[in-house]
Parts: C-alpha cells; sequence; structure tokens
C-alpha cells in the first residue's frame, strides 16, 4: 500500500498553482495529486505543461469541495492517507508531512491531523481558516487555538502542545484512508464551508481523535475562492453549520440548542441589515429556509450518527456561548476563553 497522496483540490485557480504548487512538490515525501474541479482558466493545460510530473484527476463538473474530494479520493484506493490540501497553501519547510505521518503511524486511535496554518501575507501570525486547531461552543460557532472570531493571534508557541481537538482544517487536513471511508468522507450536500468542521465532528463521536502537529508548518493565503462578507460564504456558512449541529447534537441538547441558533441567527441577519448590508441579510435568512426545506433529508444521517457515538459529549465543544464571552466578557484569546470550562 502506498503512504500518503496529497491531494489538492482545484477550480480556476490556475495562477495559484503556478506559484505555490512548486513548494508543495519540492518539500513533501507524499505523492503530490491535483484533482481539477472542471475548472474554465485553463489549469489542466497550464499542470500538464508546467508539471508534467504531477498527476491530474479530471472531474467532469465543479462538485464543490465536499463532493469533489470524495470523488478524488475514490480513485485512490491504494493510499494509507490523504492530506488535503488548498491551492493557496506554501510549504517553506522541507518534509513538512514527515511529522504528520509519525504521529499517525504512532496514534492508531488518530483519525485526523493538521499542521500549524500561519499566515502567508503575515508569517508571524496564525492563519484565520485554522490556525493550531478547532474546537466548538455550546452553540456550533468554530474557534481555534489562535483565532477567535476576528481576533489572531502572533504564533510565539503557546500552542505547540499536542491536545485533542474538535476539528481540523480543511486547508491542510491529513487523514486516515479507513477512518475516511468509515465515516463517509465529506457531505457533499454540503457543497463547500463547515464540511470538515461536520467531518471531524462525526469522527470525534466515534471515538476518535484529532489534533494539530505543531512541528508541521503550512502558510495559507486564504480567501482564495469567496472572501469573508461574500453573501455566497454567509449562506453557505450558515446553513450548513444548521445542517452540521442537527446532525452531530446529541439528542437531549437537540431542541434547546436550536431554538437558540434561531434567536443568534435573525440577531445575526439584523445587524447585517443595520449595517445597510441587505445582500448578507437575504444570505442569512435563505439559509435558515434552505435549512428547514433540507432538515428531513438529514434524519436518516442523524439516526446513523446517534447510533455510532461512542461519547455521549465531545469534550472539545464547550459548554459556553462563544459570542457571550468574546462580545460581552471581552475574552479574545483561545486561554482566555478556555479558562471559562
Amino acid at each position: 500500500m502506498k503512504r500518503l497522496a496529497i491531494v489538492i483540490l482545484n477550480w480556476n485557480g490556475a495562477e495559484m498553482m503556478r506559484q505555490y504548487l512548486p513548494s508543495v512538490i519540492e518539500n513533501s515525501v507524499g505523492d503530490v495529486i491535483v484533482a481539477d474541479n472542471a475548472s474554465t482558466d485553463g489549469s489542466v493545460q497550464m499542470l500538464l505543461k508546467a508539471f508534467p510530473q504531477v498527476p491530474v484527476i479530471i472531474l467532469e463538473k465543479n462538485y464543490g469541495f465536499a463532493e469533489g474530494y470524495n470523488r478524488a479520493l475514490a480513485q485512490l484506493p491504494d493510499y494509507e492517507y490523504y492530506l488535503l490540501l488548498n491551492s493557496d497553501v506554501e510549504i517553506r519547510q522541507k518534509y513538512w508531512d514527515v511529522p504528520l505521518i509519525d504521529y499517525m503511524d504512532t496514534h492508531p486511535d488518530c483519525a485526523a491531523c493538521q499542521p500549524k496554518l500561519l499566515s502567508l501575507l503575515e508569517p508571524e501570525n496564525f492563519e484565520y481558516a485554522g490556525a493550531a486547531g478547532g474546537f466548538l461552543d455550546k452553540y456550533g460557532y468554530p474557534f481555534c487555538r489562535g483565532r477567535v472570531m476576528d481576533t489572531i493571534e502572533k504564533d510565539e508557541g503557546q500552542y505547540d502542545e499536542t491536545v485533542p481537538l474538535l476539528w481540523g482544517t480543511g486547508a491542510a487536513l491529513l487523514v486516515r484512508a479507513i477512518d475516511w471511508r468509515a465515516s463517509g468522507g465529506l457531505d457533499n450536500r454540503f457543497f463547500a464551508h463547515m464540511e470538515e468542521i461536520d467531518l471531524c465532528w462525526r469522527l470525534r463521536t466515534m471515538g476518535k481523535s484529532i489534533v494539530c502537529i505543531a512541528q508541521s508548518q503550512a502558510f495559507h493565503l486564504g480567501g482564495a475562492t469567496l472572501h469573508q462578507g461574500n453573501p455566497r460564504k454567509t449562506f453557505l456558512n450558515f446553513r450548513n453549520n444548521l445542517l452540521m449541529l442537527y446532525k452531530n447534537l446529541p439528542d437531549h441538547e437537540l431542541n434547546s440548542v436550536m431554538r437558540v441558533r434561531c434567536f443568534l441567527d435573525y440577531l445575526a441577519a439584523i445587524q447585517f441589515l443595520f449595517k445597510g448590508d441587505t445582500k448578507n441579510f437575504s444570505a442569512v435568512i435563505k439559509a435558515r429556509r434552505a435549512f428547514h426545506k433540507l432538515r428531513p433529508d438529514f434524519d436518516k444521517d442523524r439516526r446513523r450518527i446517534q447510533k455510532k457515538r461512542k461519547t455521549e459529549r465531545v469534550p472539545e465543544r464547550t459548554t459556553f456561548s462563544l459570542l457571550w464571552q468574546y462580545y460581552v466578557k471581552g475574552k479574545k484569546t483561545f486561554r482566555e476563553l478556555m479558562d471559562e470550562s
């Protein structure tokens, strides 16, 4: 069996791959493979010409992040590990993937891990999309070691310890192939956003662990497909977060958490409206409507997840409200937040 497939899912990212792919090829021991989501910018032609040593999986249409990876990895059955890597990630560390593989080899109960994710533009800082690993609050709001809401910390080694996480970033996520298949992979109905958190939460519920290996580093540009504040991104984040909660919450918490989230979501929508941002206001309202329309389609998934549950409560999902701690009590860093737990 082959060891590691580093799979970069691309959609119209020819220029980013031209810039960042050489660093991945040069510094990795794993096999670098690109899966193309029916790009229209000449990505495939560029890859064949400039990087003939890199295998390309050509998908017939844009399946989005979730189904794109599902279809690509289904064509790579002979690997022990998959590393999902964004096309806007630069690698500056020789053999950066070795610490990830070494940890997984010696920790068979670990289903997935991520490197320390730093900002490509501000390398001394953590990167928004995953920093040093992710957690969830009681109501489904994600935060990271090194990034809480819009507050991003400088990396001073404060989160170099390997600790259990709830989720690892989809920008650079190494997953054990057998656990990927057992979990069903990414939920293709999400299309994009929150799908890696949903996957990792399912794995944690099954009794598997997720960690960040700080000895490995990757530098992420971020926001390359949809920028913060984009209404499409707002819609997907709100809708998919609600679907994720519906799938994964324990039975005894489902109704109470979803009632609070209804209030918080409409509060967020009103805030957009007060700012004059009618597009994002509409995106939140449409997301809630889409959630209610789609919810019956997720009933079987919810029953299956609850049946596989090995632990009633995943400890990396906190008992406090992130919004209350951040905006009311002024706790802006991960360490300040976790003093509450």
